[in-house]
């Protein structure tokens, strides 16, 4: 009898800790998605601007950051951000580890998918940080994107580690794209408590949005595959060269202004997920 009670209460324990866990979880991933929305929504503002012709901040998320932080409580509303990207990196974690929410979410694949959205998210909140506890000039995406270009090309079969990191960045906005096309963000969606205008609206912004960012960081790729070709790091760029390049093309600033809208939709996509996805 004694036994069967405190069995009882380990498994009554153990069941509260993961309640737990799965509270902190699902808090850190609500956070995060709210984190990652605002700075998209920041990172299309300020590429309106530039396609309007009178941007001067960088369109990425230091750019957002910073613009962030000349708002009204600027430095606690960074911390936040900070603070919910970290929260973002936990919930990537956690899927690493135990596996991710749905029928396919403890496959090999998508625990490796989701450690690297976990250091991604990671060395984003980082440099958020970062740039609230320092002299607040972060650098930006171009500089970074330079930067580690170079340091690769120096390395023994440098420019092929480059070209295969360009090809990576390029799938994985062929493949951002191809899934927000194919709507696949709907398995993750808790669709019950949506009601028919809810989930038409979040449809919309979870395809426009996410073709949108495909573009963009598919755009980036390229743009790393012509430095590995040209051996030169200054072809490659982060998201605000990748940005500013639209307006090279025929469309011109035209077409920068139609993915800036998308990136700013997606925004509001991610913070849509904060509330209606399943963790």
């Amino acid at each position: 009898m004694r036994a069967r009670l405190r069995a009882s209460r380990g498994a009554g324990a153990a069941g509260a800790r993961r309640a737990a866990n799965g509270s902190v979880v699902d808090t850190a991933a609500r956070w995060g998605l709210v984190a990652r929305g605002t700075i998209y929504l920041l990172i299309g503002v300020l590429a309106l601007r530039i396609a309007d012709g009178g941007g001067s901040r960088e369109a990425d998320s230091s750019g957002a950051v910073q613009e962030l932080a000349r708002q009204p409580f600027g430095e606690a509303l960074v911390w936040a951000i900070g603070a919910g990207l970290l929260g973002m990196a936990l919930w990537r974690l956690s899927e690493a580890v135990f596996g991710a929410s749905g029928p396919d979410g403890r496959k090999a694949s998508k625990r490796a998918l989701n450690a690297g959205r976990c250091v991604f998210y990671g060395f984003v909140a980082f440099s958020v940080l970062t740039f609230v506890t320092s002299s607040k000039n972060s650098e930006g995406s171009d500089a970074k994107s330079r930067d580690l270009t170079a340091r690769a090309l120096e390395l023994p079969l440098g420019r092929w580690l480059v070209g295969l990191a360009g090809l990576v960045v390029l799938g994985v906005g062929i493949g951002i794209g191809v899934r927000a096309a194919r709507r696949t963000f709907h398995k993750h969606l808790k669709k019950a408590q949506m009601s028919r205008r809810v989930r038409h609206v979040v449809d919309v912004l979870g395809v426009t949005g996410g073709v949108a960012r495909g573009l963009v960081y598919a755009a980036a790729g390229v743009f790393v595959l012509i430095a590995a070709v040209d051996y030169d790091p200054q072809k490659a760029k982060g998201v605000d060269g990748t940005l500013r390049a639209l307006t090279d093309t025929p469309a011109g600033p035209w077409l920068l202004g139609l993915v800036a809208l998308g990136l700013a939709v997606f925004g509001l996509f991610s913070i849509a997920l904060a509330r209606y996805r399943r963790v």
